[in-house]
């Protein structure tokens, strides 16, 4: 991708940056080995984490192809339109969407589902590429703690390592994955912008924006929860 980018950018596009916040599969086997490679602090705090939550007497579905049912659509559209209101935004998808998806690419979707005592109360969509999982909606009945994190991040862990999977992308926001074991990574895009006046300013802009992504990843990178050899 950033062969394409750069020949992109000698063809005469506009070349940004931005930087995601992804997972790595280093070849583990279990959960665990994940767990094994993090300092002793953040490895405790991610148990702590998962033991509370499952003390709440939640399990997990993890749900592609057949078993993407109507009813797990009604239950996750709802829990779409529930993030909507929360972050006042809009909801660019329709409940349609949801079942064309997974008519369409019943094998490329992947909800995971939290229940209790038999009941949905949280679920995460996720889209299946080659070597990775792109983490993309998440919703809830009750926001319990910890509930997103283990939804959106651990499980979709799990899913990776059972399934040889390399890379889990969680998006571009939320510092607070980094603790979580998804490091900062840039990523690449590049625009035609034909109006020349408009074209330099946001070529100015995007120079600039450059360096504040390479800089933000650099001081990102240096609260990693994964030990060096000095640490245990």
């Amino acid at each position: 991708l950033e062969r394409e980018w750069e020949l992109l950018g000698k063809a005469g596009f506009l070349m940004r940056t931005s930087k995601q916040f992804h997972w790595e599969n280093h070849s583990y086997s279990t959960f665990d080995d994940f767990l094994s490679e993090l300092t002793s602090r953040k490895r405790k705090a991610i148990k702590k984490e998962r033991e509370s939550l499952f003390q709440n007497q939640i399990v997990y579905k993890l749900l592609t192809g057949a078993e993407l049912t109507e009813s797990y659509w009604d239950i996750f559209y709802q829990y779409y339109l529930n993030t909507i209101d929360r972050k006042w935004g809009q909801a660019y998808l329709t409940r349609d969407f949801f079942s064309m998806l997974g008519e369409r690419l019943p094998n490329a979707a992947l909800l995971i589902v939290a229940e209790r005592n038999g009941e949905p109360i949280a679920g995460a969509l996720n889209l299946i590429g080659n070597d990775t999982i792109f983490g993309r909606n998440w919703g809830c009945r009750e926001n319990l703690k910890f509930l997103h994190f283990e939804t959106c991040y651990y499980q979709a862990i799990e899913y990776a390592i059972a399934n040889k999977l390399r890379w889990v992308e969680a998006g571009a926001q939320g510092p607070h994955k980094i603790q979580r074991g998804y490091l900062p990574k840039e990523v690449y895009s590049a625009h035609w912008i034909e109006n020349v006046n408009f074209r330099n300013a946001v070529d100015n802009f995007v120079i600039r924006e450059r360096k504040e992504v390479d800089y933000e990843i650099n001081e990102l990178m240096k609260y990693s929860p994964y030990r060096s050899d000095e640490s245990v």
